[in-house]
């Protein structure tokens, strides 16, 4: 079975530090412990003091000071790596944590996992070939010699780095490495760990050009797993839950999100909140509980992604500048369905197509597979769609000879809806309002990834409400934009009412608006 020795880097709260070391050695794990020079001494001393009886309990044998972006994080991991190599030779796997690190599985659960497949768990993607960096610096992170702290010496940081840069000193990668970059948290196993510490004793080149490599925890072991492991050896993820929002800043975790951190297909989770008291205590309890079943859904990411969207949403009232003269023509009209339910969008634009000759084409702008003609390429991918939305209708127009075409869009793309409505050409806008169930609120959350087939039930019940407000949102905002020509037709209205807005949206007359609203199975799920 497995055995974990955790590479624990921290730099505060010694009392956190010692319960987090207590309870992940309680059932027989290892730790090795990196407290940063940095903080001062007593708060080391207590840690050692309270721990010196537990013989699952290591320390690095020299403490170095530590700052973000320096080779220094690398080299206490290091430290703490040997110690723990020397100290636990039972260890089967080493595992990176830091001080806001805490598991979200039980010691079972984590040694079954590791059980299962004999490989090595840490992100590592092509530094170059990959998008794992989205902005700033690339390239010069490792061309470039960086030696003082981009935090703390800003000036010497770039000062060093553009005179490099105008004297051209740029150096050589090794040859013989392939550079990746990933998550700093990962996980080894033994041997891999053995492997890295032989190769860099071998190597002092390698170690000497990531010491003056920029942010090297994001590539040295990442690099050096990758090149000394067979690939079908490395499974390219973390095995810690951790999430960043739209600064950068990593997310943080606190009491109420105990049931959510339990069911995303990670081990660990990182940050846990300093003040999320209840949520530490649970999850110290956790890691020794016995028998504990998981229900993953791993909804976590996309879960945080829609909530975090909500109040930010905003809106463009005027048309992009390349477009001031653009119009599908003022001769023309286009006929909008606004529906969330797609699938009753298409059958009243197929009941429509039956009744009318009016060229209908369903959600162009939300499905890559929407029938299109050859457009000569602007239709070939949704981003050409949206970014030359004006030349494609105009080019439907061309196509199917007519000055009257119909569209489907969702609701959430307002968007279009206020740059199609404040066009030349007449626009008018029917919006179907359709009634939401439980179940197919739960549904919609599995098709986007809200949710997943195991997600608890009481997770859904707290997640339901707001799926609904947010339909309900989306409705409020296109009355908000007080469009011309806007109908509602709605699923609780009458045959006769649904009739007379259809009549209207289409300009046909009622006997035809009625055999379209006549159909019985249009709002069926």
């Amino acid at each position: 079975m497995a055995k974990i020795a955790f590479i624990l880097l921290c730099h505060r709260d010694p009392d956190a530090i010692v319960k987090q070391a207590q309870s992940l050695t309680a059932v027989g794990d290892y730790i090795a412990i990196h407290f940063d020079a940095r903080a001062p001494a007593a708060h080391f001393d207590k840690i050692r003091k309270a721990l010196k009886g537990n013989p699952n309990v290591a320390f690095a044998k020299r403490r170095i000071r530590c700052g973000w972006g320096e080779w220094s994080l690398v080299q206490a991991s290091l430290h703490a790596i040997r110690a723990a190599v020397d100290a636990f030779p039972r260890a089967t796997h080493f595992y990176m944590l830091s001080g806001d690190c805490m598991a979200i599985k039980s010691a079972e659960y984590a040694h079954e996992f590791l059980d299962r497949r004999e490989a090595d768990y840490i992100e590592s993607v092509d530094y170059f070939a990959g998008d794992w960096i989205k902005t700033g610096w690339k390239e010069e992170r490792l061309i470039y010699r960086h030696w003082f702290n981009e935090r703390t010496q800003k000036r010497l940081f770039y000062g060093m780095f553009h005179l490099q840069r105008k004297l051209g000193l740029t150096r050589a990668i090794p040859q013989d490495l392939e550079i990746m970059i990933g998550s700093q948290w990962w996980c080894l196993r033994r041997r891999t760990v053995e492997w890295i510490l032989d190769f860099i004793a071998r190597r002092p080149d390698v170690t000497r050009f990531f010491r003056a490599t920029w942010i090297p925890d994001e590539t040295f072991f990442q690099t050096l797993v990758r090149h000394l492991v067979p690939g079908n050896e490395i499974d390219s993820r973390t095995l810690t839950f951790l999430m960043f929002t739209d600064y950068g800043m990593p997310v943080s975790f606190y009491n109420d999100h105990y049931d959510l951190l339990l069911a995303q297909d990670f081990l660990f989770a990182r940050k846990i909140s300093p003040a999320a008291k209840e949520l530490k205590r649970r999850l110290g309890v956790l890691y020794s509980a016995e028998g504990q079943r998981f229900q993953i859904s791993n909804e976590g990411r996309s879960l945080f992604k829609f909530l975090t969207g909500k109040g930010r949403i905003g809106r463009r009232f005027a048309t992009r500048f390349w477009e001031t003269e653009s119009s599908l023509g003022r001769e023309r009209e286009l006929l909008i369905v606004v529906c969330k339910k797609w699938h009753v969008a298409k059958r009243l634009l197929e009941r429509i197509r039956q009744v009318t000759n009016v060229p209908a084409i369903e959600y162009l702008f939300n499905e890559q597979d929407t029938e299109l003609p050859d457009l000569g390429g602007v239709q070939s991918t949704l981003s050409k769609r949206h970014r030359h939305r004006r030349a494609l209708m105009r080019m439907l127009y061309d196509y199917y000879d007519t000055d009257r075409l119909i569209i489907c869009l969702d609701p959430a793309n307002l968007d279009l809806i206020e740059d199609f409505c404040r066009d030349r050409a007449v626009t008018r806008l029917l919006e179907v309002d359709c009634q939401f169930s439980d179940d197919y609120l739960t549904g919609h959350a599995m098709r986007v990834g809200l949710a997943g087939e195991r997600t608890p039930r009481e997770t859904l019940e707290r997640l339901l409400p707001a799926i609904r407000n947010d339909m309900v949102h989306e409705s409020d905002r296109i009355r908000d934009g007080e469009f011309d020509n806007h109908a509602r037709m709605r699923e609780v209205d009458s045959t006769e009412v649904t009739a007379q807005h259809i009549s209207g949206f289409l300009t046909i007359s009622i006997e035809k608006a009625r055999e379209i609203a006549e159909t019985d199975y249009l709002f069926a799920d």
